[in-house]
């Protein structure tokens, strides 16, 4: 099997090596520490500024997201958010669950965000703006550079969810005025789901600590202070844990965030020349290197899935909802190499020979 969805992805011998051991107890100084190293690699290959912190659920990069909203805004706030599909719109259903005053800027399927689309709301008194940085159900990678100089123009707390793209897309926090970035371990870090990653800013620190949030595990000021020993307030993913730490020291000893984001582009680029002359369209007008999601024009997106995974066991990442037929996408984070995708693309030609594309 050859997996080239985006999330759970393949994983490297280390990783997978760590997940067949005994899980250790955690309230250990062992434990601590490797938390606390989890920690500070994840801070540097943010690149946040200074005196920022990491924390570490256990649940889906949903569950941050929940978290965020419910720990960084109140009623009495004003939100802005980008939504451009089913994650975007994820953040906008958050925002209703906690009465949280927002406005989405709605995006067609595979469209980016344009200036004159976002600067419609500039001066509008907005406190917060949420972001998908890569849509993943589309594909999308959105400007997060202008998207950082309108925040930075009307003073607006900026959250990014960078769960998709996080390692396989520049992204520079502290330059961009970030003031949260959320991630997952099944994405690029490419580990087993069950972990989500939420790094904060020293602005997010005290807006989180200024606020009182009516939960108990998904309390952010806890989760700060039991992180100051390297500890989480409950038992986390420990096993997953550990092997997010093999990942992390993995990336930093191969050369650091910037080859890793290398070695993932050198894997799109090679792939999208290689289904040139097919029949894709490619649904997104700018694109992450995490991702191609394609509209094939002569069989059902949900056919294909389910003839690559049946007949030649490659998984590609199929799409819910309206766009089961007409979206699947390829994912390029995880254990792959130039070799696996010579292999989906043979699969692609044979079903062309078959008639079935």
């Amino acid at each position: 099997m050859i997996n080239f969805t985006v999330g759970p992805v393949q994983s490297s011998e280390n990783v997978r090596n760590i997940g067949y051991e005994q899980v250790p107890y955690f309230r250990t100084e062992e434990f601590s520490n490797v938390m606390k190293e989890n920690e500070n690699l994840m801070l540097k290959f943010s690149k946040a500024p200074n005196n920022s912190r990491a924390v570490f659920i256990t649940g889906s990069g949903t569950a941050s997201m929940e978290a965020v909203v419910m720990n960084c805004f109140t009623k009495e706030d004003k939100v802005l958010v980008v939504n451009g599909g089913s994650f975007g719109q994820r953040f906008s259903d958050l925002c209703d669950i906690f009465e949280i005053r927002h406005d989405d800027i709605k995006l067609e399927v595979g469209k980016s965000l344009k200036k004159e689309e976002l600067y419609k709301y500039d001066n509008q008194g907005y406190t917060g703006l949420l972001v998908n940085v890569h849509e993943t159900s589309t594909g999308v990678h959105y400007d997060i550079e202008m998207i950082s100089d309108f925040c930075k123009k009307n003073d607006i707390f900026l959250v990014v969810d960078a769960i998709s793209s996080f390692l396989a897309d520049d992204f520079d926090m502290a330059s961009l005025g970030v003031d949260i970035m959320i991630t997952g371990s099944q994405k690029a870090l490419a580990c087993p789901p069950g972990i989500s990653i939420i790094v904060l800013s020293p602005k997010a620190v005290s807006k989180v600590e200024s606020n009182n949030v009516k939960s108990m595990y998904f309390d952010l000021k806890s989760a700060l202070k039991n992180g100051e020993r390297g500890q989480t307030p409950f038992t986390p993913a420990v096993g997953i844990l550990r092997q997010i730490n093999v990942r992390l020291k993995e990336i930093e000893n191969n050369g650091g965030v910037d080859f890793e984001i290398k070695r993932i582009n050198e894997l799109a680029v090679d792939f999208r020349n290689k289904i040139k002359g097919m029949p894709f369209e490619l649904v997104s007008e700018s694109m992450s290197n995490a991702v191609t999601a394609l509209h094939p024009t002569t069989a059902s997106a949900n056919d294909i899935f389910l003839i690559l995974k049946d007949e030649y066991h490659i998984w590609v990442c199929p799409n819910g909802g309206k766009l089961k037929d007409e979206i699947f996408r390829v994912g390029h984070i995880g254990d792959l190499s130039i070799e696996d995708n010579s292999k989906l693309i043979a699969a692609f030609n044979d079903l062309i020979k078959r008639g079935i594309v």
